[in-house]
């Protein structure tokens, strides 16, 4: 394997045509600069140097190998300058995956903190539930998820999640069928039909019934909370919503009751820390985010 000081050495008497202009450039000694290109031309096995009158020449040989070499350290010093920039905050690009009420309640804001005090961080988002966003992280497409989960439910094999907060699960219903103010109980229900979202909203659906007594009669199931709302509000069903979802985007005809129910949002990389900066950089904005909206 070559030396990268020796091919350096190499490369600072082509640029600089002997080996004093090399010594000057690197601030080394010339013994130093000619011991470093014998070591080359040993470790490579070929003539890399001829001395013409009082200086030297590099051989064809030699003149392939600087010119490789000054290719070689420019790459190294560009890769050097991009790790150093990240890990100052001066730039970096960070892929995020967020579940979409996450995506258009908590992700905006963060994304206005890091304008404000990191503006070389590019962000990328893509919108995934949890299941698709953990598949995203193990496969190396994101840095990081946004996402959520119900109570008793486990995480997966090496993910790691941070909780950002507490997110209230409401029940939804038709204004003109609205309960009165107070406490609600899902058992007064169990006649209707019922509006599902995704399969982790499903079954958190079914144990909350199933707590209060009953089985929902499931009438329509959608990932969109937007349509599911307008299912509500036209009278062909009820359902259960997160906060997150409601804030994002609340049905003018229909209205939510609290229920002592949540989950939990969360922040998830793949394998344990430490993280790139620049991924600590927006995971710190989400929670300060998530931290404000809890307050």
């Amino acid at each position: 394997m070559i030396d990268l000081r020796r091919l350096e050495a190499l490369v600072a008497v082509h640029r600089t045509g002997s080996v004093s202009g090399a010594a000057a450039q690197l601030h080394y000694g010339q013994p130093t600069i000619s011991h470093h290109l014998r070591r080359l031309e040993a470790e490579t096995g070929s003539v890399l140097l001829q001395r013409v009158g009082r200086g030297i020449r590099l051989t064809p040989e030699g003149e392939r190998l600087a010119r490789r070499g000054e290719e070689i350290l420019g790459l190294l010093a560009r890769a050097e300058a991009e790790l150093a920039a990240a890990t100052s905050l001066q730039s970096g690009r960070v892929r995020l995956a967020a579940f979409p009420s996450g995506a258009a309640t908590l992700v905006p804001d963060a994304i206005a903190l890091l304008a404000g005090r990191h503006p070389g961080i590019r962000l990328d988002l893509v919108e995934a539930e949890p299941p698709e966003a953990y598949e995203l992280l193990r496969a190396g497409r994101v840095d990081l998820a946004l996402t959520f989960a119900y109570p008793d439910q486990p995480e997966p094999e090496q993910v790691t999640s941070v909780p950002v907060l507490d997110d209230p699960l409401h029940l939804v219903t038709a204004a003109a069928g609205a309960p009165a103010a107070g406490p609600v109980a899902l058992d007064a229900y169990a006649g209707s039909d019922w509006i599902t979202g995704c399969e982790r909203c499903r079954r958190e659906l079914l144990s909350l019934c199933a707590d209060a007594g009953f089985t929902p009669t499931i009438a329509f199931a959608s990932d969109d909370y937007v349509a599911v709302q307008s299912l509500v509000a036209s009278g062909l069903g009820v359902t259960v919503l997160p906060g997150l979802a409601l804030r994002a985007h609340q049905h003018r005809d229909v209205v939510r009751s609290p229920l002592s129910a949540h989950r939990r949002v969360q922040l998830s990389t793949y394998g344990a820390p430490p993280r790139p900066a620049a991924v600590d950089a927006v995971a710190g904005a989400i929670a300060e985010v998530g931290g404000a909206l809890r307050g």
